[in-house]
């Protein structure tokens, strides 16, 4: 009896060892493959031990999962935010390593073979697509698709008020410059067929084969309607700076940590220096910028500013991030007076003089 006990026990003994050496060398092997995986993914040796155990600890059943999911990866960001919230204080080699992490979520978000496919010619152009035309001696000047047909297209007259009423864009040669949401910037060349009424004075130009792709977007933007002051600063004057005082009343309507587009009063100007000032998340973001591009609306007397960021301070930018990604949490009590009861829908402030 005794003999077989033993013999039962030395069988147990040699199943679990062997079952934990097992699982000791496929925990080795996992914890090469991430380290491999970390490093094809530009990662240094102490982001990667650091991301390692952030995977491990949110329990993430592949850690090297976090490489190619946006879902994963989330998870592991979420956690640290919201551990370093907890904390009451981030640290500088913390906020660091936020920011890496940051680049890389941003890097994935932008190679997503979900999102939206780049395009090859003038017929997948959509309408309502704001255009820039440049027409040689004439300058750029803002218009829209109106229509896409097969055979042409008919697009707002360009607002050139220089130009008078009787002035035919009939046969002129045009270059049009356009940015195509959540892919990328696109130009090509054109010519004016004839010009013709379509909710408006338009032009009829005919259609091209060839797109040429300009720069990818740099940022994942998302949409906001967000109350926020504008200051105008002098020539390359840069600040990141609280404003104790208020600015010009406008709203910022979408966000990313290379800019943002405010919403103003009047017509705007183009490059501009401003710095634009506002609450997100409990959190007063401040930053400087300049403005690249203006969309002006006659009708309602109201621009678009398409403002681009100067380097921001990496609390900044991993805040912004964050909002962008959403892992913060709901806003709580505001830092300095609450914008959003200081700016009501109608009130974004009319800066047409503010560059003078």
């Amino acid at each position: 009896m005794f003999v077989t006990i033993l013999v039962i026990t030395i069988i147990c003994s040699g199943v679990l060892l062997l079952v934990l050496s097992q699982s000791k060398n496929s925990n080795k092997k996992s914890r090469i493959h991430f380290m491999t995986k970390g490093k094809d993914a530009g990662f240094g040796l102490r982001e990667i031990e650091l991301l390692y155990r952030l995977a491990t600890r949110c329990s993430v059943s592949d850690p090297s999962s976090v490489f190619i999911s946006q879902s994963q990866l989330d998870i592991c960001i979420r956690s640290l935010v919201r551990t370093t919230r907890l904390a009451g204080r981030i640290d500088s080699s913390t906020q660091d390593f936020l920011s890496r992490l940051y680049d890389y979520r941003k890097k994935i978000g932008i190679d997503n073979p979900n999102n939206k496919a780049s395009i090859t010619n003038s017929r997948q152009i959509d309408e309502n697509q704001v255009l820039r035309v440049l027409a040689a001696g004439y300058g750029v000047n803002p218009s829209k698709v109106i229509k896409n047909i097969g055979s042409y297209l008919i697009i707002s007259r360009p607002n050139n008020p220089k130009l008078p009423q009787s002035f035919s864009w009939t046969g002129m040669k045009l270059s049009i410059y356009f940015w195509r949401e959540d892919d990328a910037g696109y130009v090509f060349d054109s010519e004016v067929q004839d010009e013709v009424f379509s909710r408006g004075p338009a032009l009829k130009i005919s259609h091209s084969e060839n797109l040429l792709r300009t720069q990818k977007r740099r940022s994942i933007r998302i949409k906001t309607h967000k109350a926020a002051f504008l200051y105008i600063l002098n020539n390359e004057e840069t600040s990141n700076t609280i404003e104790m005082k208020p600015g010009l009343k406008c709203f910022v309507e979408d966000l990313s940590d290379t800019g943002c587009a405010v919403l103003i009063g009047g017509k705007g100007v183009a490059e501009l220096r401003v710095k634009v000032q506002f609450i997100l998340n409990n959190m007063g973001i401040c930053f400087s910028g300049t403005v690249r591009g203006v969309e002006y609306n006659e009708k309602d007397n109201k621009s678009i500013l398409r403002i681009e960021a100067d380097p921001m301070p990496i609390s900044t930018r991993n805040h912004i991030l964050g909002e962008v990604f959403g892992m913060l949490p709901e806003e709580e009590e505001l830092p300095f007076g609450n914008l959003d009861e200081e700016i009501s829908e109608n009130e974004a402030q009319d800066t047409s003089a503010m560059a003078l």
